[in-house]
């Protein structure tokens, strides 16, 4: 089954149990109230059915009262075309990838810089750089490398290319799919993703890598497979980077 199509069968799903339960209960429960069970059903569901992405399940829980909220206000009809693109700008293929809009901490690019050679060149990409701000902060404190980023949502990766421009560090960024990638001429490649990529990651990563790179993970694992280290952030999500050497 497709994201969509799981996803939307969440949403319905959610809908008849709330609408049964408004039925059922002995209050009054206004549209509100509804909406918000509603949410917090579907919410319970994606939990319940995917219990790593809860980036979804917040989605999910906000998404029927953001509906009644958005009709309540009454706009124009061409507002809801130009949010649908202004989303699709930034987010790009979200359905798809099933990778969020993430930005890496102060504190993550501070450890990656320690962790890049400083007494030879080397090779850097980001999958999924966004707006390209830990690539360029790399770069800027490690000149001896050669930095790339990879986007697929085309407003974060124009603005990157425009911040690249701009800043002059040395780094260059590619509107592309990381799928369609080849990571053979990487020494070093990091990515901040989501559960559902990594085991598609690794195997991507093992065929094409040279034995000895580096597969930098922030935050999530790969499944089944021990990480070479395990370096402990100290920033707001006390999350970690995992690191893998390709053998």
């Amino acid at each position: 089954m497709s994201p969509l199509t799981r996803a939307g069968a969440i949403q319905l799903t959610a809908c008849l149990i709330a609408s049964l339960l408004a039925i059922l209960l002995p209050w009054n429960i206004t549209l509100l109230h509804a909406s918000l069970m509603q949410g917090v059903i579907a919410a319970w569901i994606s939990v319940y059915t995917d219990r790593m992405a809860y980036w979804r399940a917040l989605i999910h829980l906000c998404f029927t009262p953001a509906v009644l909220a958005t009709l309540a206000l009454e706009l124009p009809t061409y507002s809801y075309l130009a949010g649908f693109i202004t989303l699709a700008l930034i987010f790009g293929r979200t359905d798809r990838t099933q990778v969020p809009f993430f930005l890496s901490s102060q504190a993550t690019i501070q450890t990656l810089a320690e962790m890049l050679p400083a007494d030879r060149h080397f090779r850097f990409i980001d999958l999924g750089s966004g707006c390209g701000g830990l690539v360029c902060k790399l770069a800027r404190q490690r000149p001896n490398g050669n930095y790339h980023g990879i986007e697929l949502a085309i407003l974060p990766c124009w603005i990157s290319k425009l911040r690249a421009y701009l800043c002059k560090p040395i780094c260059r960024f590619h509107w592309a799919d990381i799928w369609r990638h080849n990571l053979a001429s990487y020494d070093i490649v990091y990515a901040y993703l989501s559960p559902v990529p990594m085991p598609s990651l690794w195997q991507k990563a093992c065929l094409e890598m040279r034995p000895g790179s580096l597969l930098i993970s922030n935050t999530f694992i790969i499944p089944g497979v021990e990480p070479s280290q395990r370096i402990p952030l100290r920033d707001f999500s006390r999350s970690a980077l995992y690191v893998w050497q390709i053998p």
